[in-house]
This record gives structure tokens, sequence and C-alpha cells, in this order.
């Protein structure tokens, strides 16, 4: 067995210890009931924007901004297997992954990280995840935010890039923006989701982090100005 297939077979391995992986029959049906029947009839239009930038094949990590709970489904649409033909693998709050919502989540592929103290076994599933050539979603700003504030980003994201660069792994990260013609979405709105051209950290120094914190922090923003553009709100 080749490197690749023997970090495809770790993968798997923590998957069934973890309990995490995609069900190969829950997955399916969310996928007509999320994006069939509840998305396309909540929103009388959804635009994606930049859908050239989004990369199909090899490691990547989708960096959205979070405005609403849609924002998962709209990512699912616009980057999930019907598009990408690979899963949008979420990493989610450990709340998010309580009760019949988590049974679920579980199922999806997401994954639970406890945000004021990740774990080591949280983290190496995600790495693991990014070696074997995945798509990753992390919300970099750690919770919904409809201030309209200045994103700010925890360093989660950072890290488990810096991580996989350790295995010799260079990670795609894409900014993503999302908005919609209503702060709080109402039926029959419009909602829009725009992905920028992909940026890589570039070495592992303090002052490396806060170059590319700023960086992504801004391309995050001006992807959501653009979808908010979009949607009529600016």
């Amino acid at each position: 067995m080749d490197k690749s297939g023997t970090l495809h077979s770790a993968l798997l391995d923590r998957e069934q210890t973890l309990q995490l992986a995609v069900d190969p029959f829950w997955s399916p049906v969310a996928m007509v009931a999320t994006q069939d029947l509840v998305l396309s009839n909540y929103f009388k239009e959804r635009l994606v924007l930049g859908k050239e930038n989004l990369p199909k094949e090899g490691p990547v990590i989708l960096a959205p901004t979070h405005r609403s709970r849609w924002d998962a489904l709209m990512l699912t649409m616009a980057a999930g297997r019907r598009v990408t033909k690979r899963d949008c693998r979420f990493m989610v709050t450990l709340t998010e992954m309580q009760g019949l919502q988590g049974w679920f989540l579980q199922r999806l592929g997401c994954f639970p990280v406890d945000q004021s103290k990740p774990s080591l076994t949280s983290l190496r599933y995600a790495i693991d995840l990014i070696v074997d050539g995945q798509q990753v979603v992390v919300f970099p700003e750690g919770h919904i935010n409809r201030t309209e504030k200045p994103v700010k980003l925890r360093q989660g994201l950072i890290r488990l890039t810096q991580l996989a660069q350790k295995k010799g792994v260079e990670v795609n990260i894409v900014p993503v923006g999302l908005g919609y013609s209503e702060k709080i979405p109402k039926p029959f709105g419009k909602a829009a989701i725009c992905f920028m051209e992909s940026i890589q950290v570039a070495g592992s120094s303090k002052q490396t982090r806060s170059f590319f914190n700023s960086e992504l922090s801004q391309k995050m923003h001006s992807a959501e100005q653009a979808a908010l553009k979009a949607v009529g709100r600016i």
C-alpha cells in the first residue's frame, strides 16, 4: 500500500472509532431534504459568485463568514458533493453536536471542537481529513455574528493549516462570504455566497500568523460585500 493509501486507511480507522464518517444512507437523504426541499423553497433566489475559485481536488479549507444557520446549507449547495464530488466536512461546536441535531450532524461528516480548549483528538481528526485531500469547513469567527463589526478571527484555522504543513501538506484556504437580503433571513428572500481566490500560509512565525489572519479577514470581508451587493443589501 502506498503512502496515500496508508493515510486514507488511518483516516477510516479514526472515523470508525469516533463514529464521524459520512453515512451512506443519511447523507443522500439529508441532501434531498435540505437542498431540494428546504433551501429551494425558503429562498426565491440563491446566487453563487466566484465558482471558478473553488478547488475541485486537493486539500482545501473553506473559511466562510458566519451570519446565519442557513450558511451551512448554502455552503453545501455551492461546494458540496453535487458540485465538487466531495462532501463539506464541517467543524462545529460541541453544543451543536448534542441531541437530535447532533445525531444527524454526526452522520453527515461533521465533527466537534471545543473552541476554548481544542482537544488533540479533534485536531488530529481535522488534520487527517486535510492530509487525505478532503474539503473542510471552518468558521474562523467561531460563532454567528450579526453585528456587522469587522471580521475577527480565532486562531484555530491557521493552527490546523500549520500542523498540516508539518506533515508536508500545502492547504488552499478559500475565503468565503455569505449575504442575505435581510439581516435575519426571511422566507422568499435572496441569498448569495461568494468564493475568493485561495490563499496559503507561508511559514510559522508569529508575524506570518498575523499577516495571514489580516489577509484572510480582508478577503472574507470582500467576499461578504460582494454577496451583500448581489442580494441588494449594499
